[in-house]
C-alpha cells in the first residue's frame, strides 16, 4: 500500500495517464459513451504493469468485490459508507468489471503525473478474471458474494471457478482478510481452506426459506466429498443452511446476527449485499451507527432495483440477467399488487450470448398470478414463447403483449399501468442500459 514507484516507471505511467485522460475527454465531449473501458485499454498497451502501478499508490488498500449477482450494489454501500467517514474512493461505479475497467476506474482518480490519491479502491470484479487480477491488486479485502451459473457461453461451471479462486486467493499474503458467504457451501468451503483471515456473512433465518429448492440451482452437493448436501431449508438458489451427511461439512458461522440488521432495498438478495458491506466496514473500522444509518438511507445503483417516476408513473428497474437473479425478481414481483410487467431479453456479448438459460427460471409464478406482461427485446420471441409453456391452462389470465421496438413495448407497459400501481421491469445487462437511456434520456455505458 502506498509503495514508491521507481522514476522510469513513474514517467511511463505519467505518459500512459496523461493519454488515457485525453481519450476521455474525446469520448465524453463527443458524447460517445462514458469512457468506462477504453481509456483503461489504451494506457495498459503503454504500460502494461498499469493496474499494479496504481493499485499500489492506494493508501489504505484495495477491497475488491467479487460474485455472480450483487456487485455492483454492494460496491456501492460500501463506498457510500466509507465516503460518508470521510475517505476518498476509487470505485469502478459504472460496473465494467474486467481489466480495462478497473484501469479506468483508477486512472478517472490518477493526476496527470501518474499520482493516484485516494484512501481505497473498490472495485467490483467480473468473477472469471479475479485469478488475473488477484497479484497486481494485492487486495486488502475479498469480498466473494455468492457463485452461480451466469454467462454459459462464457464460463465454466462454478465449482471449476472456485477451484481457481482458492488456488489464487491461498497465495496472498496471510494478512489479507477473506468474507465468503457462509451460505454459499462452495464459498463456505473456500473460506475454511484458506490460510489467510476469514470472516463470513450469512443468514440465520428460516423464516424466510422458499418452500421448495428452485429449478435454477447450482451447488447441492457436497464440494468437500460430492455427496448431496441436507439442506434444513433454502434461501435463493442454493444458498441455505446445510450440512453433509457423509463428512460432516457444514455452513459456516456467520460473524454478525443476521436478524439483527435490516436491509437495503427491496428483494431478499439484497440482505445478502448488506451483510456483506457492513461486515467488511466493521473490518474497517467503521462504526456500527454510520453503517446502519447508511443502510437506512441507501439509493439503488442503475438498474438494481432503482425507482423512477415517469410521466407521473412509478417504475422499478430490477436487473434480470440470470436463472437466479430473475428469480429473485419475480419473487420481488410476484408479492407486490402491481399487475404490469415488462421484461426485456438480449444477448449481446455483456449479456451472454446463449439465452437458454430462461428455461431454468421459474416463470410459472409470474405468469399464474395474470395480469399484463409485455416482452421486448433481441430475443422477445423466446421470451414470449417462454411464458407461453408456462400457463398451465388455456384459460390463463395472461395478456402476454409482445412487441420488438423496445420504445414502444414501454410505452405500452406504461399504459397499461394504473396511477397507483408501480411498473416492474426485468431486464439483462444490455437491456437495463437501453431502458434507462430510453427512460431518462442519458446513457450510463
Amino acid at each position: 500500500m502506498g509503495n514508491k514507484i521507481q522514476l522510469i516507471d513513474r514517467l511511463r505511467l505519467g505518459f500512459a495517464v496523461s493519454v488515457a485522460k485525453s481519450v476521455t475527454f474525446i469520448v465524453q465531449f463527443l458524447r460517445l459513451g462514458a469512457a468506462s473501458v477504453l481509456p483503461g485499454a489504451i494506457a495498459r498497451r503503454i504500460e502494461p504493469r498499469l493496474l499494479q502501478l496504481l493499485s499500489q499508490q492506494v493508501k489504505n488498500g484495495v477491497i475488491l468485490i467479487a460474485g455472480t449477482n450483487g456487485k455492483t450494489t454492494t460496491a456501492l454501500l460500501l463506498c457510500t459508507i466509507l465516503e460518508r467517514k470521510g475517505y476518498r474512493i476509487a470505485h469502478n461505479s459504472t460496473g465494467a468489471n474486467l481489466e480495462n475497467g478497473l484501469m479506468t476506474a483508477l486512472l478517472e482518480s490518477t493526476n496527470l503525473l501518474g499520482i493516484l490519491d485516494v484512501d481505497y479502491a473498490i472495485l467490483e470484479v467480473d468473477e472469471n478474471i479475479v485469478p488475473k487480477v488477484l497479484a497486481p491488486l494485492q487486495p486488502r479485502i475479498i469480498l466473494c458474494l455468492n457463485l452461480f451459473r451466469d454467462q454459459l457461453d462464457r464460463y465454466g461451471e462454478v465449482d471449476t471457478i472456485s477451484k481457481r479462486w482458492t488456488k489464487v486467493i491461498s497465495t496472498l499474503p496471510v494478512e489479507t482478510v477473506v468474507i465468503p458467504n457462509a451460505d454459499d457451501p462452495t464459498l463456505s468451503n473456500l473460506g475454511q481452506q484458506l490460510p489467510q483471515r476469514v470472516l463470513f456473512f450469512g443468514l440465520n433465518e428460516p423464516e424466510h426459506y422458499l418452500e421448495a429448492i428452485p429449478h435454477a440451482v447450482d451447488s447441492i452437493y457436497c464440494p468437500k466429498c460430492g455427496h448431496s448436501l441436507d439442506y434444513e431449508g433454502v434461501y435463493l438458489s442454493h444458498l441455505g443452511d446445510f450440512t453433509c451427511p457423509q463428512c460432516g461439512f457444514s455452513k459456516s458461522k456467520p460473524t454478525l446476527e443476521s436478524s439483527e440488521w435490516s436491509q437495503i432495498l427491496v428483494g431478499l438478495y439484497n440482505k445478502y449485499n448488506t451483510l456483506a458491506a457492513a461486515t467488511a466496514a466493521i473490518e474497517l473500522g467503521i462504526d456500527e451507527a454510520t453503517i446502519r444509518d447508511t443502510i437506512n438511507n441507501f439509493q439503488a445503483a442503475f438498474g438494481r432495483a432503482e425507482d423512477l417516476v415517469i410521466n407521473g408513473k412509478r417504475v422499478r428497474i430490477l436487473l434480470s440477467k440470470n436463472p437466479v437473479g430473475t428469480n429473485e425478481t419475480i419473487r420481488v414481483v410476484t408479492q407486490s399488487t402491481d399487475k404490469t410487467t415488462l421484461l426485456v431479453l438480449n444477448d449481446r456479448t455483456p449479456d451472454g450470448t446463449d439465452v437458454s438459460w430462461i428455461w431454468d427460471v421459474d416463470t410459472e409464478k409470474l405468469v399464474e398470478r395474470g395480469g399484463t406482461l409485455v416482452v421486448s427485446g433481441d430475443r422477445v420471441y423466446d421470451l414470449a414463447l417462454r411464458l407461453r409453456y408456462s400457463e398451465k391452462s388455456p384459460q390463463s389470465k395472461l395478456n402476454l403483449i409482445v412487441e420488438e421496438d423496445l420504445r414502444q413495448a414501454i410505452a405500452t407497459a406504461l399504459e397499461h399501468t394504473p396511477e397507483n400501481e408501480t411498473l416492474h421491469i426485468l431486464p439483462t445487462y444490455s437491456a437495463m442500459l437501453e431502458v434507462r437511456e430510453v427512460l431518462t434520456g442519458r446513457k450510463i455505458l
